[in-house]
């Protein structure tokens, strides 16, 4: 007897914009229908490239040491699709085929990633938006990685290693605690520079002893260039004194875009049109969210709806 299996919506039209991006996502129902198979009485995932591994399919099994609420809850492929929009990294050289396993992996109960491959596995609970986008971003970081910096690339590791203050191979290993293993500070500085809002609300990186990659000078065009594009057109700025007026921003050496500003929790709250202008683009937001109320007393954020550009932050005063 197996457990059930919580449906996501089919990821059948969400792919266009995924597979522009080089992503292809198979939802839970594709997962099982395409790639899983009965051996027995034990079901086994086989990945395209011939990799497969035994599901966990009952949450009572002894592998699963919480079982929940008695279902497994994987990925929604809609979250996968916007978290794959909202990611500000340049994207042409990397491709992956991603899974959303409707059963965890019984010898890799989590999420995992490898050359052009992402296993996302399901939840006992229903997975909150920014919990399944950030450990995809995550993932998607591990990707970037092998594909753009892989491990016979002495002089990037070597540069990265400097950057980030973990140039001591006996305490930031493969084999040390996961969260000292450089491939997963990686990740996490990927999520954290080029995520959406929405996979950064927590605003926290797994080793919070290293410094945020914000504020880690050189890091993000480093990474940036590991795609190819080692001079960045500018960086979306925030134009005069925006803390009770109008907000005005401008970027440049970007295609004109729609520019999202969200609130703390990553809820959108307008959606601004753009001016086009000789240098690039314009927007100038009202302070007022999308019914016409205005926005006081708190700290929004600005972002082109391309994910080029980076991330504006706007505090609004009472």
């Amino acid at each position: 007897m197996f457990a059930t299996l919580a449906t996501t919506a089919s990821a059948s039209e969400l792919g266009s914009a995924a597979r522009a991006h080089g992503m292809f996502i198979h939802d839970a129902d594709e997962t099982l229908r395409m790639y899983c198979a009965w051996n027995g009485a034990t079901l086994v995932f086989t990945a395209p490239g011939g990799a497969s591994w035994e599901l966990v399919t009952s949450t009572t099994d002894s592998a699963i040491s919480n079982p929940g609420d008695g279902e497994f809850h994987p990925f929604d492929a809609s979250e996968v699709q916007q978290a794959i929009e909202g990611v500000g990294y340049p994207l042409q050289r990397v491709s992956a085929e991603i899974f959303i396993l409707p059963y965890p992996r019984r010898l890799g109960l989590e999420s995992a990633a490898g050359p052009g491959l992402i296993l996302l596995s399901p939840g006992v609970r229903e997975i909150p938006s920014e919990t399944q986008q950030a450990e995809f971003v995550h993932e998607l970081g591990h990707v970037v990685q092998y594909t753009l910096m892989p491990d016979t690339d002495t002089q990037g590791w070597a540069r990265y290693r400097e950057l980030r203050g973990i140039e001591d191979e006996a305490v930031y290993d493969g084999s040390a605690p996961h969260a000292n293993r450089p491939h997963e500070i990686f990740a996490e500085d990927f999520r954290a520079l080029f995520g959406p809002l929405t996979a950064n609300s927590a605003r926290t990186i797994e080793n919070d002893a290293l410094t945020y990659p914000t504020q880690v000078g050189g890091l993000e065009d480093f990474m940036v260039g590991l795609a190819g594009a080692a001079v960045r057109p500018g960086a979306l700025a925030l134009v005069g004194d925006a803390l009770r007026g109008a907000a005005h921003f401008s970027r440049s050496g970007y295609a004109p875009a729609v520019l999202d500003v969200y609130d703390v929790t990553g809820r959108r709250i307008a959606a601004l049109a753009p001016q086009a202008d000789s240098n690039g683009s314009s927007w100038t937001w009202d302070g007022r969210d999308a019914s016409g109320r205005a926005v006081r007393g708190s700290v929004v954020f600005a972002r082109a709806r391309d994910g080029h550009g980076g991330t504006a932050r706007v505090i609004r005063l009472p």
